[in-house]
């Protein structure tokens, strides 16, 4: 926990944001249109758009409809396709980055490595990869829980001397076409991938941990009569927008409340399997032997088709070992190779390395995250003040858009900085006794669900204690109530000082339906 020898004084700003995704703009966003104008984004990349940006894999697209995957307050009436694919959706976020004119406030290629609370000066020192040094009274972090890429042990990948890269990573330079391309992982990446590079490589060996259960994909081209539709009537695009939201919030009850009503869509999910799928051993291969939901539903309608072309195999005996041009299975059959893709997905239950942020009494955030990330209503951390997290622990969603619960964190967030404005307060800091009855609640809420109850392990369980740090256990709507209205009663702050206070009227965003 120590800075680099400074070069320069540190560059101050009221409230740092970690991340130009949609939490780190939509949060930028919601200040400057409150009158807040003293912040800074912080990106670590060399353009904006977080996880939209970094993941340009073949294929790579949303799974969530277009409209509702998209800020309330910046409507677009121009998607091209129910389920918008990366190159728009980064568009869409780069082009909310220009028109709110946020480029003066943002600072590319600027990873934050280091940051310490400074409790004298009631603010948090922030210290780049470059080794140049900030001062932030608040930070807000929107880097979220599928920025950093899962990787897994394997005995002998060093000694691999082909092209290896995870998804998120994707080397666009290195030339697929007639190589022999292992790939390690069928998560909601490589069902998007595999489908694209099939059809150019000359060997595809699909190296299969758990058969994902996959629904048919509802996806079509959004033709350009409806587009001037949206454009001409912003009613009709808001109504649209809400009957999404209630057709996908409804999901949740089969998630949630009644884990038995996974049966049925199960049924769907087969009938989709045994119309693509005619062979009987490969069927056998593809069929989940777990509760639907346990782990996440996918959606794809090529990822079938795909695997049964002839150049595919699918290997779902395990991996012994990586050899210099080749994979040697579990059972003991070596199958050359010249590229290894990992569509592994990421890790949400570990967001963050050790020795980057530290709290009070220089504690470092992972040592307060015994079980796993925890927070109080996803946002804020015992002992880290005036530190805010967005699509923080126990935010995550397995039926609906993360863009709602994101926009219900903004609210709370605004309404924080609201309080201490009023108040003159330099610092809040969540009473740990509030984050612990919060967090018991939403454990007991979690064990009644397919993602606890269901039988089988996945990336929404810590891989040490178990414990679901990642997902909702409910109604979006419902967290929206939780964080509506800023409880103050659940924190500690520091000592009035009369002469801070934050520019404008803070105004909560605009409630959805």
């Amino acid at each position: 926990m120590t800075f680099t020898a400074a070069t320069a004084p540190a560059t101050r700003c009221k409230i740092a944001i970690i991340g130009t995704g949609f939490s780190g703009l939509g949060m930028a966003i919601r200040l400057k249109q409150s009158g807040e104008e003293d912040f800074l984004l912080f990106e670590k990349d060399q353009g904006v758009g977080g996880t939209w940006r970094v993941n340009n894999y073949p294929g790579c697209a949303c799974d969530v409809q277009s409209h509702l995957y998209s800020f309330s307050f910046e409507p677009n009436p121009n998607w091209t396709r129910m389920f918008a694919r990366q190159p728009e959706i980064k568009s869409y976020l780069e082009g909310c980055w220009a028109k709110y004119e946020l480029q003066e406030r943002t600072l590319l290629d600027c990873e934050i490595t280091l940051m310490n609370w400074d409790e004298q000066e009631q603010r948090w020192q922030i210290e780049d990869r470059h080794g140049r040094h900030y001062s932030a009274q608040f930070v807000v972090s929107g880097m979220g829980g599928l920025s950093t890429p899962s990787i897994p042990k394997l005995n002998g990948v060093e000694s691999f001397t082909g092209k290896l890269f995870h998804s998120q990573r994707w080397d666009h330079d290195y030339a697929l076409a007639g190589k022999r391309v292992a790939v390690i992982g069928t998560g909601a990446s490589a069902i998007q991938f595999v489908p694209q590079i099939q059809p150019q490589v000359a060997r595809l060996d699909l190296y299969q941990r758990t058969p994902p259960w996959i629904m048919p994909k509802p996806d079509r081209a959004i033709g350009a009569r409806e587009r001037r539709s949206f454009a001409r009537f912003p009613p009709l695009q808001k109504a649209w927008r809400g009957a999404l939201y209630g057709m996908l919030e409804s999901r949740v009850i089969g998630f949630s409340i009644s884990p038995r009503l996974m049966k049925f869509a199960s049924e769907i999910a087969r009938r989709h399997l045994h119309k693509h799928i005619q062979d009987p051993a490969l069927r056998e291969k593809l069929t989940p032997d777990y509760v639907m939901g346990c782990k996440r539903v996918l959606i794809s309608n090529d990822y079938y088709p795909a695997l049964t072309q002839p150049n595919v195999e699918v290997i779902s005996s395990g991996i012994r070992e990586i050899r210099a041009n080749s994979i040697v299975d579990a059972n003991g059959e070596e199958r050359p190779a010249d590229a290894i893709i990992f569509g592994t997905g990421f890790t949400p239950s570990d967001p963050l390395p050790r020795g980057v942020i530290f709290g009070r009494n220089g504690v470092d955030l992972l040592d307060s995250w015994p079980l796993g990330p925890e927070a109080y209503k996803g946002t804020l951390t015992a002992g880290f003040p005036n530190l805010f997290f967005l699509m923080g622990p126990n935010t995550g969603l397995g039926h609906n858009s993360m863009v709602y619960m994101i926009e219900s964190q903004i609210s709370y967030v605004l309404g924080a900085l609201r309080h201490l404005q009023r108040n003159h307060l330099p610092s809040l800091d969540v009473r740990p006794e509030a984050q612990r009855r919060f967090n018991e609640g939403l454990q007991d809420d979690l064990g009644k669900t397919v993602w606890n109850a269901g039988g089988c392990n996945s990336w929404y369980l810590h891989p040490l204690s178990g414990r679901n740090c990642t997902v909702w256990p409910g109604f979006t709507w419902r967290f929206r109530q939780l964080t509506r209205r800023f409880d103050a009663d659940a924190y500690r702050f520091g000592e009035p000082l009369p002469h801070l206070s934050l520019h404008g009227v803070l105004q909560p965003p605009e409630v959805e339906a």
